[in-house]
């Protein structure tokens, strides 16, 4: 009982936080079509059996570090927007989700109004985190991929427990495949000269995440 009363409080939470993003990309109070359909199908992608990591808790998690850099942002709607987006089609065994994402996003934002350069924006966000590298000055950007990569920089327990999801995720992966690859995308992540590119990231979860990453690589090495 107290799960369903839980999710349904969580999809209200969500729904809440949808209509009003949508509205304020929209600058109006109302508009023609129903904003909770489009809100209520996202979650329907979030929560789809083969995700582990990329559930509603991820899109709840990147949701509340943009409020966190939501000063930095140019539009923070249509980053918040992008986020909503960024992994709402995922299939662990494809190379081909933010794209998806991306078109996804540009069909369901024209359809709810949204102004062809505000659609733009939001499926380029989308396709930005494919990388998480972008351009300097790029502040939509920076904020999405910063909120996006936060969870590196959680505390060790919170890190364990990603990394497990994320396994979980792959478990069609031997497991000798899956430490190959996985200490490769650590040794990527950590040859870049910053992982966040906001002040508040650059202050505020760099050294972590950084921490939790060569952790992360000793022990797949061990």
């Amino acid at each position: 009982m107290t799960e369903t009363t839980d999710d349904t409080q969580q999809e209200r939470a969500l729904i809440g936080r949808w209509r009003s993003t949508l509205l304020r990309a929209l600058d109006t109070d109302g508009c023609l079509i129903d904003p909770d359909r489009y809100g209520r199908a996202l979650l329907t992608r979030w929560r789809e059996p083969q995700r582990r990591y990329h559930t509603t808790a991820h899109l709840t998690a990147v949701l509340d570090h943009i409020d966190v850099l939501t000063e930095h942002a140019a539009d923070p709607a249509l980053v918040e927007l992008a986020a909503w987006f960024h992994d709402a089609v995922y299939l662990p065994d494809r190379s081909t989700n933010e794209e998806r994402s991306a078109r996804l996003a540009e069909r369901a934002l024209t359809e709810a109004g949204l102004a062809p350069g505000q659609v733009t924006e939001v499926a380029r966000l989308v396709r930005l985190t494919v990388t998480h590298d972008p351009a300097d000055g790029d502040t939509n950007g920076e904020a999405l991929c910063d909120a996006d990569l936060a969870v590196l920089a959680s505390p060790p327990e919170a890190y364990a427990a990603y990394t497990r999801a994320v396994r979980k995720e792959y478990a069609f992966v031997p497991d000798e495949a899956f430490r190959t690859g996985r200490a490769d995308v650590l040794r990527q992540l950590l040859d870049l000269p910053r992982l966040f590119r906001t002040p508040h990231g650059a202050k505020n979860w760099e050294a972590a995440a950084r921490e939790n990453l060569a952790t992360e690589l000793e022990l797949l090495a061990a």
